[in-house]
């Protein structure tokens, strides 16, 4: 099977290269969709080894719809550029898509722990929010997973492409997570630790798309299963 990585970009020219040579170790090319960034990420990751693609600006959602359209990947992988995603993870990512035992595969933080989801007002609304959208998705299609919101992922590209995903922004992970299961397909979970992002500022800015989340849940709510 073919792999592709997708990693969605914005200024993260600290962290890029090492990402990309290290992702490159275990898939067959890299997609760096980036976000029209002003410093010097394109250059880096073109010489590191990725394909670059300038997604619309419209954030990362719309970047990750890119990454699935252009990918040429069976199986595409989804991990952050900020070093907070380990790409040596990759291979237990990928091992139960290939053994056809799931669709999508997601790496757990809080079975393999985060660095970053401690420590502050701010990541305990994090996790709170993370822990009351699993549930919810948990509830409504009776499975027991435990970390939804994680954007480090595999998924395959024939699940992909038949996806629904209209959200721009951040809660891309959460709409992917509950359009699988609509469709009916298998998502199962591995251990993967979240590191703190070696540079920069993170990108989500709770005060601002908190209450995209809600939303999205109440739109799936009434929303029936296609299997």
């Amino acid at each position: 099977m073919i792999i592709s990585a997708i990693i969605p970009t914005k200024n993260e020219e600290k962290t890029i290269e090492n990402i990309v040579k290290k992702t490159l170790k275990y898939v067959d090319e890299v997609l760096v969709i980036d976000g029209h960034s002003e410093d010097n990420t394109v250059i880096l990751a073109k010489r590191a080894g990725a394909k670059v693609i300038l997604d619309d600006g419209k954030g990362k959602g719309a970047a990750m719809r890119l990454g699935i359209k252009v990918a040429q990947g069976d199986i595409l992988v989804f991990l952050d550029a900020d070093g907070s995603h380990d790409p040596d993870d990759i291979p237990k990512l990928v091992q139960p898509i290939i053994n056809d035992e799931a669709d999508m595969v997601i790496g757990s933080r809080f079975k393999g722990g985060s660095d970053e989801l401690v420590g502050n007002l701010n990541q305990l609304f994090r996790i709170t929010g993370s822990n009351i959208i699993t549930t919810f998705i948990n509830y409504k299609w009776k499975v027991h997973l435990t970390d939804t919101q994680n954007g480090f992922r595999a998924i395959k590209k024939s699940v992909a492409v038949q996806l629904n995903l209209t959200v721009n922004g951040f809660p891309i992970e959460t709409q992917m997570d509950m359009e699988v299961l609509r469709h009916g397909f298998r998502i199962t979970e591995v251990p993967s630790h979240e590191y703190r992002r070696a540079a920069g500022e993170s990108k989500i800015k709770l005060l601002k798309i908190w209450y995209q989340y809600p939303l999205l849940m109440l739109k799936y709510l009434f929303m029936k299963s296609l299997k």
